[in-house]
Order: C-alpha cells, then structure tokens, then sequence
C-alpha cells in the first residue's frame, strides 16, 4: 500500500465507525456531558468532522466546506468557521446534537468530498507540499493528512467510545 491508499482504507474504517456512532445513540447520548470531566460524544463528533472538512477542503485544496455549502452552521446555530478548538467550557457545552439524520447528511459529504480529493491525489506530493494548519507549525501535507486527520480521528473515536460506555452503550469496533 502506498501513502495514498493508507490513508484512504484509515479514514473509510474510521469513518464506518463514526457513522455506526450516529445511527446508535439517541440526542440525549450524543449531548450527555460527564460530570467527571471530559465532553460530550457530539462535541469529540462535531469537532472532528469540522475538523477534516476544514483541512480538506478549506486549507489544502482551497475551496468551501461542506459545513458552508450546506447550511449546516446556520441550521445548528454554530459559528460558520468554529471547529472547538480553543472554546472555554461554556461554549463547548453550547454545541448540541438536535437532527442526527441532517447531521448525517452533513458527515457523508465530508466524507464523500475527502475520498474524492483522495482518490485524485500524487502520492509524491504528500511530501513535497507543505500546508499550514492553525495554530501548529508549517507541515508536509502527509503530515497534516495523516496527523490531523487520521490519527486526530481515530482519538476522537476512542472519546466517542468512552462517552458510548458513559451512556450504557458498548464499544464501536465489537
């Protein structure tokens, strides 16, 4: 397999987990907040997804986001360009899950538009294109694709999984 390919079997697996996620759990367990700490499953969710729209699409190709596109920050009443980082509490906890089937709709074209930009992609470019994601330092798009958005997902996945416990639901992978 070459760079390309990892990166395209990581993200479906990955994905197919997330999208499981959200056909499980009702919007009481996607906006439960721990009273140990931590955040809501849809915040990790929200989060996440933001988070490879906007690299994806925004910051490496330049073009508008899924989330833009769609409408989809007007109709859960969020900040057109928030992903959470940087948020304080209070505003994390704004960040609700209230149309899992819309929401959805919304990951699907993520996913969709990242596979596609995948599929077209020189696996020599991975390294010899640079892209700045903020706040962190300039980085070869490899890094940027597989750091802050294959292994940043899988992470979220795993607090995805935690919350799920949290609520009485298993894990995503069994």
């Amino acid at each position: 397999m070459n760079e390309v390919e990892v990166l395209r079997s990581g993200l479906t697996s990955m994905h197919g987990m997330l999208d499981k996620a959200v056909r499980e759990m009702t919007l009481e367990q996607w906006n439960y907040w721990p009273e140990q700490g931590g955040v809501s499953a849809f915040f990790s969710l929200w989060h996440y997804v933001r988070t490879e729209d906007n690299i994806t699409q925004f910051v490496i190709q330049g073009k508008s986001t899924s989330w833009l596109d769609g409408g989809f920050d007007e109709e859960f009443g969020l900040h057109r360009t928030a992903q959470g980082t940087g948020m304080t509490p209070e505003q994390a906890q704004m960040v609700k899950m209230t149309d899992s089937a819309r929401w959805l709709e919304y990951q699907q074209s993520v996913w969709g538009r990242t596979d596609q930009y995948l599929e077209n992609l020189d696996v020599d470019s991975l390294h010899t294109t640079e892209v700045t994601i903020k706040p962190v330092p300039p980085m070869s798009l490899w890094q940027g694709l597989f750091g802050m958005c294959l292994t940043h997902g899988y992470r979220h996945v795993g607090e995805i999984e935690h919350a799920r416990g949290l609520v009485g639901l298993g894990g995503l992978a069994i």
